[in-house]
């Protein structure tokens, strides 16, 4: 981590796509559960996961701009695990060797990168199910902080969180290893988490319960045109989002979950939202996809945002 973290610099960050779904539908890998980890325990899905990685790592090289690279790891918590095949040691061995594989990326690139031990929802990601107290969350989520903060990731980011409480619980697991959190929220068409709580309720919430323990927010598995009008607000909770990974497609979540192809979209019509929200809430500065996204959008998204905004000179 050459220049700390994006909410302590002003130069821009890029991320992945939808990795998922770009394996499932463009690549032709079966992925069970929709979990990319067991990737890692094979020579061949090590290097299908490097390949994946570097195309869009040269995106951030090509612009002089930084990048966060996420582990596979979004679905290796203990219930996935179970149905997959992996106990308690077993997890914690994928979730630190994670860590290490993209350390090894990281040593090879020209850019400044950032490693992100990535954790999802206890659900699916797109419905609350049966929530469960901050406390709850705390004691489910911990084993997959504590592997990642052993195995010495930068920070421990949560995608696709549909209610404050499990985002309590991970920012409190985090705040007690001593590595920033990252949470970043998903939201239904309507801008509204799943829960139905608002994006900048839930985020005061957080940092309410969690003091000091979130890094800075994000939002993810969403189209522009879902949260638009939710950003338009001078609010204080508006300058703790840092980052976006949005979807390409306009569908619902109940939608994009019964499609049987990709909804993939203009990756053009992406980055010219993407420009559109950055040049709303300037704070935004780590910037990716998530479902029906993949190297082509991230590429666009660059190219908009290096358009308005000269990545190769902001300074961390």
């Amino acid at each position: 981590m050459a220049n700390g973290l994006p909410h302590e610099s002003s130069r821009i960050y890029f991320t992945d796509g939808g990795m998922e779904t770009t394996f499932i539908f463009l690549d032709g890998i079966e992925l069970p559960e929709f979990a990319a980890f067991p990737l890692l325990d094979s020579d061949t899905g090590r290097q299908r996961l490097r390949d994946y990685y570097r195309a869009d790592l040269r995106i951030a090289e090509e612009h002089g701009a930084g990048f966060v690279l996420e582990t596979p790891t979004w679905r290796a918590h203990a219930d996935v695990g179970a149905r997959l095949g992996y106990d308690a040691t077993g997890l914690d061995r994928v979730n630190q060797q994670a860590v290490g594989f993209l350390r090894a990326l990281a040593d090879d690139a020209a850019a400044d990168v950032i490693i992100s031990g990535t954790l999802g929802p206890r659900g699916d990601g797109s419905v609350v199910g049966e929530p469960k107290t901050a406390e709850a969350a705390y004691a489910y989520h911990y084993p997959q902080v504590r592997s990642r903060a052993m195995a010495g990731a930068d920070t421990v980011t949560a995608l696709t969180l549909t209610y404050a409480e499990e985002a309590i619980g991970i920012a409190r697991a985090a705040a007690h290893f001593g590595v920033p959190a990252v949470i970043s929220f998903t939201v239904e068409t309507d801008g509204v988490l799943p829960s139905g709580e608002s994006l900048g309720s839930a985020i005061e919430r957080v940092d309410a319960a969690a003091p000091g323990a979130v890094a800075y927010y994000m939002l993810n598995c969403a189209h522009p045109t879902h949260f638009e009008d939710a950003l338009e607000t001078d609010a204080p909770w508006l300058q703790r989002l840092r980052g976006l990974r949005a979807n390409a497609s306009a569908r619902s979540h109940v939608e994009l979950d019964a499609a049987t192809e990709l909804d993939r979209v203009d990756p053009e019509d992406l980055a010219v939202r993407y420009a559109g929200i950055l040049a709303q809430v300037p704070e935004m500065s780590v910037l990716g996809g998530c479902c029906g996204t993949d190297h082509e959008h991230v590429a666009a998204i660059a190219e908009a945002i290096s358009s308005t905004t000269d990545t190769a000179e902001l300074a961390a």
